[in-house]
């Protein structure tokens, strides 16, 4: 199949689950996640419709990106893995939405960025809801730093989770929907190419989803 017909069955089932939901989202966006996937992809699936693209790195976005922005005004990147704090700067300036907050080293950098550039991207949380030592992201307990964003008056939108490989995706995305309806949060990025239809029964605001668009990774288009 193409990417135009992946996309196609992707948002299918999307809504095909959506009408199966008890209470879905308001909505359901649908994050193209094309790490490592050439630029000539992208531009395939933004001629087939798709706006929202996912990125993990900051310099392989910044090596596919600008032109695509430039050509398409309404395209919207989000950046879907860790942050270094070094690449604050350049990662305000290219994407639209951060979905990898997870520290409050990390919160202290974006406000100083707001503050010098006047540029914020809008933020999600991670939360590390299966408490993995080697996951980034807040403990599902540690709702002080949801307070100690919003002291520095970021632009906090939702909570993201990537729940561990071998584990039922449902008690996270429950769990993740709980703790963003007790801080009164509106978004949430759940679920990927293997459970993102179970993430849209759990009220997903957010499905990132690379390899049932684009195919298994067979390549890194860039290194750090």
């Amino acid at each position: 199949m193409t990417i135009s017909e992946n996309l196609a069955d992707i948002l299918a089932r999307i809504e095909a689950a959506r009408k199966s939901a008890i209470g879905p989202a308001p909505f359901t966006k649908l994050v193209a996640v094309s790490k490592t996937v050439p630029p000539l992809g992208v531009h395939e699936a933004l001629a087939a419709g798709q706006r929202l693209f996912g990125e993990n790195r900051v310099q392989e976005a910044q090596a596919k990106f600008p032109p695509l922005k430039e050509q398409f005004a309404d395209l919207e990147l989000h950046l879907i893995g860790p942050l270094q704090t070094n690449k604050v700067k350049e990662a305000a300036a290219l994407f639209d939405v951060i979905q990898t907050l997870d520290r409050v080293k990390l919160a202290d950098a974006l406000a100083h960025e707001r503050d010098r550039s006047g540029k914020c991207p809008r933020l999600f949380l991670q939360v590390n809801t299966g408490e993995e030592p080697q996951k980034a992201g807040a403990a599902p307990g540690e709702t002080a730093r949801l307070g100690y964003v919003r002291k520095l008056e970021l632009p906090l939108e939702g909570l993201m989770c990537i729940p561990p490989v071998d584990d039922d995706g449902a008690p996270h995305f429950a769990l993740l929907a709980k703790l963003a309806r007790d801080e009164g949060l509106c978004h949430l990025s759940m679920g990927m190419s293997g459970d993102f239809e179970l993430a849209v029964k759990f009220g997903a605001t957010h499905v990132r989803v690379g390899t049932a668009i684009f195919g298994a990774r067979t390549h890194q288009l860039i290194t750090m």
